[in-house]
């Protein structure tokens, strides 16, 4: 009888110790490849939005692509058509980085919603760079859509405007 109980408890720990590294393995896949574990959604997304906001600033475009659906778009506060794949945005965003140096973007008041697989994000911004040799400053807001594929969340949309200077 002893020992029956002996092979009982050993059964039950091996199917409690299985079951817990299944759940541990799920969790890490629903937290992505970097297997960090959020408390929330808007946690996962906000780091997301920071570690994409860092590789903008050093021209990272690899690692700003990982951020990104393939078939995102883009709208500014600028008359300009939006601009639809990242293969479109790329030569668009190397130009607007030329000339610059030490850039600087700052966010504030960020803001994420959560619906299903969607999510948005809203924030204020404050850019610092130099621009042959002279400061140059920018205020504005942003808002991105977010879809979750393959166990991550991208961007599948960005709408960044400038404010007017005085605004």
């Amino acid at each position: 009888m002893r020992k029956l109980l002996v092979l009982y408890s050993f059964i039950c720990l091996f199917g409690y110790s299985n079951a817990w590294a299944t759940q541990q393995k799920q969790k890490r896949e629903m937290n992505g490849a970097s297997g960090e574990v959020f408390a929330s959604v808007a946690d996962e997304i906000n780091h997301d939005i920071g570690e994409m906001l860092g590789a903008w600033q050093v021209g990272d475009i690899e690692a700003m692509h990982s951020y990104y659906a393939d078939d995102a778009t883009w709208v500014s506060g600028s008359f300009n058509a939006p601009v639809a794949g990242w293969q479109n945005y790329v030569p668009q965003y190397l130009q607007s980085r030329k000339g610059f140096t030490g850039i600087q973007l700052i966010t504030r008041n960020v803001n994420i919603f959560h619906y299903g697989d969607t999510a948005w994000a809203c924030y204020q911004w404050e850019f610092m760079g130099l621009s042959e040799g002279k400061s140059v400053s920018a205020r504005g807001q942003t808002t991105l859509v977010f879809v979750k594929q393959g166990g991550r969340w991208l961007i599948v949309h960005n709408h960044t405007s400038q404010l007017c200077p005085g605004s």
